[in-house]
């Protein structure tokens, strides 16, 4: 069963080393994630499953210890997931397995120390299905063991004329919409994004806040709203499941 949940957005640029002399501009976003953590560890879960998007189309699952890396956005810097959080750099020259949602998940569980239950990755197609992405979520929290979810994913890309997306009017509503839903644990509200909107408005995070709704069905948790802003035009949003 679902007892706590976290969601934060999963953009590199959360990690200082990738922002590099932009990196005080999101420092809200990091404590309001570190936060959002907090969250989770005083829920006291038996497992912890991140869950993030991926631009590859099927479910894809990471045991503890995955590497990930952020080699790609130009910086040595390795993860784990789970163990050791961070690596101090040596890391980099393994493989990457993690895609860089749950890369950036494992830096921020690696930041603030986490270690009070194991912890497991999963990603899930940006373009699953509503149905299909609940189905995920039902799964994960079946059963009597007390599951806490991280969930990672932004908002539109289309919140500004230099945003990745460019300016969409549309993005704006669409992210407050989000944000109401997210701060209010609003299951219905997650369930009913427009899924054609949300892939013009280049929102990653559609899909893991669907698997979400899935797995809170029964659990009876509220929600708090922790961040919200859309730095370099992108909607970031921090909440706090219990």
């Amino acid at each position: 069963m679902l007892v706590a949940a976290a969601v934060c957005p999963c953009p590199p640029l959360l990690v200082p080393a990738v922002a590099a002399g932009a990196a005080p501009e999101l420092d809200a976003a990091r404590t309001a994630c570190t936060d959002a953590l907090g969250v989770l560890a005083a829920a006291r879960p038996d497992r912890l499953i991140v869950v993030g998007p991926t631009r590859r189309g099927g479910t894809e699952s990471y045991p503890e210890g995955a590497h990930g890396s952020f080699r790609g956005f130009g910086v040595d810097v390795g993860v784990r997931l789970g163990r050791t959080g961070a690596t101090d750099g040596t890391e980099a020259a393994v493989p990457g397995t993690l895609p860089p949602s749950l890369a950036v998940a494992a830096w921020l569980l690696g930041r603030t120390g986490w270690s009070a239950t194991p912890i497991e990755g999963l990603a899930v197609g940006e373009s699953f299905a509503p149905e299909r992405c609940r189905n995920i979520g039902r799964e994960v929290a079946a059963g009597t063991e007390r599951v806490a979810l991280l969930v990672m994913g932004d908002a539109s890309a289309c919140r500004t004329l230099k945003a990745p997306g460019y300016l969409d009017e549309r993005a704006e509503p669409f992210d407050a919409a989000v944000g109401r839903a997210l701060g209010s644990a609003d299951l219905a509200a997650l369930e009913a994004l427009d899924v054609e909107l949300a892939r013009r408005l280049m929102v990653s995070g559609r899909a893991p806040w669907q698997v979400l709704a899935g797995a809170a069905e029964d659990a009876g948790l509220g929600g708090a709203l922790l961040y919200e802003d859309a730095p370099y035009g992108v909607g970031y949003v921090v909440a706090s499941w219990s």
